[in-house]
């Protein structure tokens, strides 16, 4: 049953206070967030703990990540409505639902078929559907909608994709946490054809970005 109660609310209110605090600034960031029923992207057995600000396991080995890692990247991402915003790794489908709250279009890709098959029925029932949702490798990004407004990486990539940069438009912006363990978030924004300018954000953790599979 998707259910969102007034507790659920008033647990996700007291989330959204504990971002600000954190340093979390965009206000449509917080508002878009304290509408999302985070709970519902869990296991019910991880209910109580869905408006806490950790990150908890989901299927196929991954996790929901951190509240605020979540709000982070996206308040990076600087998002406009009608942004045109390539997400590598859906994952549970919040990062994805949250862009979605905010006016973009989004489009995902997800390498692990079980959560592709599950987010891609989900998100839909929820009215937080992406524009369209991939099964794929997200290390050769989507050529065929390129160029994005921003692309956000939610995965640990040990490397910076150079499909990725290609597929930016100038002026776009990729979020992407680099490195094994952890990740240090990094913002590149494309000023010339050839050229980026470089941002580190210090240490987070993500569990690692596939691939190589077919």
């Amino acid at each position: 049953m998707l259910k969102d109660t007034p507790k659920h609310q008033g647990k996700r209110n007291q989330l959204i206070d504990i971002l600000a605090q954190k340093g979390i600034t965009d206000t449509k960031v917080l508002e878009a967030m304290k509408h999302i029923p985070r709970h519902l992207f869990m296991d019910s057995t991880f209910e109580d703990h869905a408006y806490q600000d950790k990150a908890f396991p989901i299927a196929a080995g991954q996790t929901i990540s951190q509240p605020f890692t979540v709000a982070f990247q996206t308040q990076l991402l600087e998002v406009k409505p009608t942004d045109k915003i390539l997400e590598i790794g859906t994952g549970s489908g919040y990062q994805c639902a949250l862009l979605v709250a905010l006016g973009a279009k989004v489009f995902s890709i997800e390498r692990q078929l079980e959560l592709f098959k599950k987010t891609n029925l989900f998100l839909p029932k929820i009215g937080l559907k992406p524009k369209k949702l991939i099964f794929g490798d997200g290390y050769k990004g989507l050529p065929d909608e390129a160029p994005f407004d921003s692309i956000i990486v939610t995965a640990g990539a040990p490397f910076i994709p150079k499909a990725l940069l290609g597929q930016l438009k100038i002026g776009g912006r990729l979020v992407i946490p680099v490195g094994d363990d952890p990740q240090i978030m990094t913002l590149l924004v494309r000023t010339d054809t050839k050229k980026f300018e470089k941002t580190t954000f210090g240490e987070f953790r993500f569990v690692p970005m596939l691939q190589n599979k077919n």
